[in-house]
């Protein structure tokens, strides 16, 4: 049997306030949420002034990085590069950029997604939220 690190409800609370702190530093209003690997919900805040519609998207995103392996932006490219049929793909909601894998010792064992702002904004907030763990 393999062993793998796992966020923590601290590491939760570590992501989310370093990206509310770089958030509000911007002075962007954001819903940021934190998944595990299996992409279910750890944590999430949504920001004063934040729209109501980011409070579904940023765990869309985050699920969606954490599923894929990857950064989400990779899936909205691939359907932006014409392969429309990825849209139909099971259980993936967030296929916007947003969504950041957490990456431990080679592992994802979970992800970080924001909406609310652009999306290169939206990235730059869960990368500093994840930062913030020292990996």
């Amino acid at each position: 049997m393999k062993s793998k690190p796992m966020l923590t409800a601290a590491d939760v609370k570590q992501i989310l306030q370093a990206a509310e702190v770089h958030a509000l530093a911007n002075q962007w209003a954001v819903s940021i949420a934190v998944v595990d690997d299996g992409g279910h919900l750890l944590g999430m805040v949504r920001l004063d002034g934040a729209p109501p519609s980011s409070a579904k998207m940023a765990p869309a995103k985050a699920h969606t990085s954490a599923m894929g392996k990857r950064e989400s932006a990779g899936f909205e490219t691939m359907i932006n590069g014409g392969r429309y049929a990825f849209l139909s793909a099971p259980g993936l909601e967030g296929l916007l950029e947003g969504g950041v894998p957490v990456i431990a010792e080679g592992h994802v064992v979970g992800a970080v997604g924001v909406s609310g702002v652009k999306s290169t904004e939206d990235v730059e907030i869960a990368k500093a939220g994840i930062a913030a763990l020292g990996l």
